[in-house]
């Protein structure tokens, strides 16, 4: 795939492209962006590799692309109107178009039309499935144990923890899965529902259904995050992902160099209070425990990296590491001796 990311290659709205290129790394081709044009992702943002940048659409078909892939996560989910042309470009190339966006392609008149001429497809991946269940409250298989992931905001890494923790934990022998709650994940882990796009009064209902399916499966679903508690904008998708998911425990998600919610002025508090204010909302409805903490350092160095890695997890009293800097060891440790733990623990019950 190429991945268009113009203007927008941050760990921000940019966070698509960033996922792609972190979990997706050798089916992506060339990358858009005309602001760095000429060097690879690695050099730019430390992901992918030798992954060449491009100004153009046509730069990129030089690698031979079979698809296109919106990489940014704008404000809102709507499409930069400046990409509209490259969007029809790529279109009358014959390659597939995959978006994120709220905004679907699907759905535009010109873009459809071009897409049929074109004999190609228009991949809207926020497209939820038709749901009309409530949350019933019904109990995930009891050998099985699910984590879901919260975070102080917005693009702090929620879904890029549950990814380091799967694939260490599978490294281990351990049989975890993760579950996409959201756009990027889906794309990566090709399961899941967009549920910032399903109706209200259906959200908890549609992540219930998706860790009962799961853990019929696996012991341990790692439940991706989204949101924060604490957004002005997205608190609502972020409850219903806890009481949905109904969780065993939690990982919570910090970014120190973040004082307050991006583009808002809510202050955000300590790691301590942030996992007090998590277990009361969980506990409303099934008591579950914050057993690690994720730390994103992104923009420290690396002695203040470790040093604040530290602090949090002194002043939590709970594992804590950055899964992308110093690896997922840790908060794996943790997931697995409290699965253990619980299987233990009912295993003594039932006798």
């Amino acid at each position: 795939m190429a991945v268009l990311a113009d203007g927008h290659l941050d760990f921000h709205f940019g966070k698509t492209a960033m996922g792609i290129l972190r979990y997706r790394t050798d089916e992506v081709v060339a990358l858009i962006d005309g602001s760095n044009a000429g060097k690879t992702t690695g050099e730019v943002v430390g992901l992918g590799g030798s992954t060449p940048i491009v100004s153009t659409l046509d730069a990129a078909m030089h690698h031979r692309p079979d698809t296109l892939l919106i990489g940014v996560a704008t404000r809102g989910g709507m499409l930069p109107p400046e990409w509209r042309r490259v969007v029809l470009q790529a279109i009358r190339a014959g390659l597939t178009v995959v978006s994120g966006l709220h905004q679907f392609l699907a759905d535009d008149p010109e873009l459809a039309t071009a897409a049929a001429d074109a004999g190609t497809d228009l991949v809207d991946v926020r497209k939820p499935p038709t749901l009309t269940e409530v949350a019933t409250g019904q109990s995930h298989r009891s050998a099985s144990t699910v984590i879901t992931f919260v975070g102080s905001d917005c693009a702090v890494g929620k879904m890029s923890v549950a990814l380091d923790i799967e694939r260490e934990a599978k490294d281990r022998g351990t049989d975890a899965v993760f579950l996409a709650t959201g756009q990027t994940g889906m794309m990566i882990a090709g399961n899941g529902v967009p549920l910032d796009r399903v109706v209200g009064d259906f959200m908890a209902g549609a992540i219930e259904q998706e860790v009962l399916r799961a853990s019929e499966k696996h012991d341990i679903v790692l439940v991706e995050g989204q949101g924060s508690l604490l957004h002005p904008a997205y608190s609502g998708v972020t409850l219903a992902l806890i009481h949905g998911s109904q969780p065993d425990a939690m990982i919570l998600t910090v970014m120190p160099a973040r004082d307050y919610i991006e583009d808002y002025t809510v202050d955000i508090p300590s790691a301590l209070e942030l996992i007090e204010m998590h277990e009361a909302a969980a506990g409303w409805i099934h008591p579950a425990a914050v057993i690690g903490v994720a730390v994103n350092t992104l923009g420290l160095s690396e002695t203040a990296a470790r040093a604040t890695v530290a602090s949090i997890g002194a002043e939590t009293a709970l594992p804590a590491t950055d899964t992308f800097r110093f690896g997922a060891g840790p908060l794996v440790e943790a997931v697995v001796d409290f699965h253990r733990g619980r299987i233990d623990h009912q295993s003594m019950s039932d006798s």
